[in-house]
């Protein structure tokens, strides 16, 4: 690749209210392999109050010198994600050519971008038309983890608690409409006009259908890999399930044709149930015993596995809640406008 003067890959990094998580995140960015000046990291607060601003600012003293790459740190006043991307989007530099997203609450590899470049030119000589795009597996957190979090940890690892989404533990390099952690194009980003800021949530869903529909190719690949912290707290869980719901809702309103039959179980399962009973049917119950069966084994094979018997039960239990809270954030999706997230204060 010839790349020119400048850095030719940028790392953009929303972040509210991350003191917690920041210096991790941004120590495997600072210390890649890849060049320090063929690649920046730009940095968007969002108004945060826990002291992320300072720390950011220490860290960019900390790091400052030919050795490191530019650290550029941006208040983004509008605080949400798609505001944040497109902002980062107007401070970049014209030789920049590759955007990779990133959260403050996810750490890489310190080879990660250069995985990625390697993973760009294997898509790229796969796909049959203009790549835009290359997704890449999230995995959990090396962190140490308390109950709730390996719980929720399970459940976003089973296929009952994920439907092929961005936490789905694929294996095997392909074509794909829902790629996570995205290294995008900057060209392609721009030609369909950046982030839809109308999408507090789910707007790399909404840029990932209007850059389909643009005729560019997106791909995913398991290597390299990005170990996001998830949420550590049952009511911090409940909130980011009702958030995704609402929000798939919003998505698919505008691209329905992104629908997946997996993701309206419980409300078939819920109506039938219903149905049956009203009708008269003896067996009115076994849809319901059927997924209390399911979901029993599910705590047991997680329990026995970590050798933790509050797992039995704690799988179970943020099953039920994902699907209930998603399910009646669909439902709110369609009669209430979206605010800013709530489930990482």
């Amino acid at each position: 690749m010839n790349h020119g003067d400048g850095p030719f890959l940028a790392t953009i990094v929303p972040v509210y209210n991350e003191a917690a998580n920041i210096e991790g995140c941004l120590h495997g960015l600072m210390h890649q392999t890849l060049l320090a000046h063929q690649h920046m990291i730009l940095v968007l607060d969002g108004g945060s109050t826990d002291g992320t601003p300072d720390l950011l600012m220490t860290l960019k003293q900390r790091w400052s010198g030919p050795e490191y790459p530019e650290l550029r740190v941006i208040e983004n006043p509008e605080r949400t994600v798609p505001h944040a991307r497109n902002l980062a989007l107007k401070h970049l530099p014209t030789s920049v050519k590759f955007l990779v997203e990133m959260i403050g609450h996810a750490a890489v590899e310190n080879d990660h971008l250069e995985q990625r470049l390697a993973a760009w030119e294997r898509c790229k000589n796969l796909a049959s038309r203009p790549l835009a795009g290359v997704g890449v597996r999230v995995v959990a957190s090396n962190r140490e983890q308390g109950h709730a979090s390996r719980w929720i940890e399970a459940v976003l690892g089973s296929k009952f608690g994920q439907s092929g989404g961005q936490f789905s533990p694929f294996r095997e390099t392909g074509p794909t409409d829902v790629p996570a952690f995205v290294m995008h194009d900057r060209d392609a980003v721009d030609a369909v006009g950046g982030w839809d800021t109308t999408f507090v949530t789910s707007q790399d869903s909404d840029l990932s259908m209007r850059l389909l529909k643009a005729g560019y190719s997106l791909y995913r690949t398991p290597e390299p890999t990005v170990a996001m912290h998830k949420r550590s707290t049952l009511g911090q869980w409940w909130r980011m399930g009702h958030r995704y719901g609402f929000w798939r809702t919003k998505v698919l309103l505008r691209h329905p044709r992104r629908a997946k039959w997996q993701e309206f179980l419980p409300w078939i399962g819920l109506i039938s149930t219903f149905g049956l009973y009203l009708g008269g049917v003896g067996l009115w119950w076994l849809p319901s015993a059927l997924y209390g069966v399911v979901l029993g084994s599910l705590g047991i094979l997680h329990g026995s596995a970590q050798r933790s018997g509050m797992s039995v039960l704690g799988v179970p239990l943020c099953m039920v809640m994902l699907h209930t809270s998603f399910s009646l954030g669909l439902v709110d999706g369609l009669v209430r406008r979206g605010r800013l997230p709530r489930d990482r204060d």
